[in-house]
């Protein structure tokens, strides 16, 4: 990259890239914003992600005028550092794609502007540095033992949603990385900012066990509210957790893979795919399938706003062989408590290979290549096909032989 500026002795030197050079600080901190994105059904965020050649970072293009995206702030060129907290400009471009789309329906971007990128990089400097040093609030499931949950919470007398954290030394919330001095910020997936100390105080003996709290350090919560970041449960770090999402790649053997798709309801009340009688040394089993685990995609793609037959079409899809995405039972009640999707804190490097995407409509689009692009749009292919069919009981049996031939067993 070459660029080329012009020096006028009136109006003495003024060149972006020695400012950028000698103070990295408030001149890249100038260009850095803070995005929050929530849409509504049937809305898109109203941009296209894209990667060029001869452009490095992942570039917002083509964002629709009086869109979401527009009105939040993003505009033509600006690059992509972190989506939800996660610093992404060193990912490959299908794993920034499937972070966005796994968010749902909202989703935090921290984007800097396409010149001060491009200056950066000239500079051969890392983007990383813009950002300020800051921690992530927590996600953290914590399970009462004998003597409670381990932690105790005060408040200022007379004021709403501020709850400062008093955690017991190896007691449970100890455990479970909450740390002391934390202010909370969510039980149970509930916002409690405007809730009295009384009200928590009564939501907690209420409350079964395991808890779910979403939590922040004081220096923390300073960073997000002096740039007005709104804080919420999809930018938590999760590393906490004692669940995570399992990916199970399988090829389909004589007697077909070895286990029960069925639709359940979640403990959430919402309907769900789960993994049922996994068959002793068949595919499954090896793979690491357990009876009670909940489906959450196949092929890298989420499958859970599919319904069964959709489901079932998905895996149908290559009749030799089937990656999928799971959770186990306790983990699915977890998220269903904090009402997050797993997806949203899952990474894998070939998550997404060979599939398409799109973040600008609910339509599907074909990846599109050509010698100056690679356009990936962000909402998954959704399409239902109708050549699947389930057994009487409405699950669908993955090993045992249909008798019409019309598709192959699982």
């Amino acid at each position: 990259m070459s660029v080329k500026f012009e020096f006028n002795p009136k109006d003495g030197i003024d060149n972006p890239v020695l400012s950028l050079a000698e103070d990295s600080g408030p001149e890249g901190l100038s260009q850095l914003r803070f995005c929050f994105l929530k849409k509504e059904d049937e809305e898109s965020f109203g941009f296209w992600l894209r990667q060029e050649v001869g452009n490095s970072g992942h570039l917002i293009r083509q964002v629709k005028p009086g869109s979401l995206a527009h009105r939040k702030g993003l505009r033509e060129g600006d690059r992509i550092l972190e989506v939800n907290g996660v610093y992404v400009d060193d990912m490959e471009h299908f794993r920034v794609v499937w972070k966005i789309q796994s968010s749902g329906k909202q989703v935090s971007l921290t984007v800097l502007d396409g010149n001060a990128y491009s200056l950066a990089k000239a500079l051969d400097r890392n983007p990383a540095q813009f950002l300020p040093p800051y921690n992530r609030p927590r996600l953290c499931c914590v399970a009462k033992d004998q003597n409670g949950f381990g932690f105790s919470v005060s408040a200022p007398e007379g004021v709403k949603g501020t709850f400062r954290m008093s955690v017991l030394r190896n007691g449970p919330a100890d455990k479970a990385g909450v740390p002391d001095g934390s202010w909370l910020l969510e039980l149970n997936g509930m916002s409690v900012k405007n809730w009295t100390y009384a009200g928590l105080n009564k939501k907690l003996k209420q409350s079964s066990s395991p808890l779910g709290l979403l939590v922040i350090e004081a220096e923390s919560e300073d960073f997000y509210q002096q740039r007005n970041i709104k804080i919420t449960a999809a930018l938590a770090d999760t590393s906490w957790l004692p669940f995570e999402v399992r990916k199970l790649p399988m090829v389909r053997g004589p007697s077909g893979y070895g286990f029960l798709l069925k639709e359940e309801r979640c403990s959430s009340g919402k309907k769900g795919q789960f993994l049922r009688e996994v068959d002793a040394g068949l595919p499954a089993e090896k793979a690491g399938m357990r009876d009670g685990d909940r489906l959450l995609g196949v092929n890298g793609e989420s499958t859970e706003d599919l319904d069964h037959h959709g489901t079932v079409s998905k895996i149908r899809a290559d009749r030799k062989q089937v990656t999928l995405l799971v959770i186990d039972a306790e983990g699915s009640k977890f998220y269903d408590l904090v009402g997050l999707s797993p997806l949203v804190f899952y990474d894998d490097q070939d998550a997404l290979t060979g599939s398409t995407a799109t973040c600008t409509s609910s339509s599907s689009s074909t990846l599109q290549e050509n010698s100056t692009s690679t356009f990936i749009p962000c909402h998954l292919d959704m399409d239902h096909h109708q050549n699947a069919r389930p057994s009487r009981d409405g699950s669908w049996d993955f090993s045992k032989e249909e008798q019409d031939g019309l598709s192959q067993p699982f």
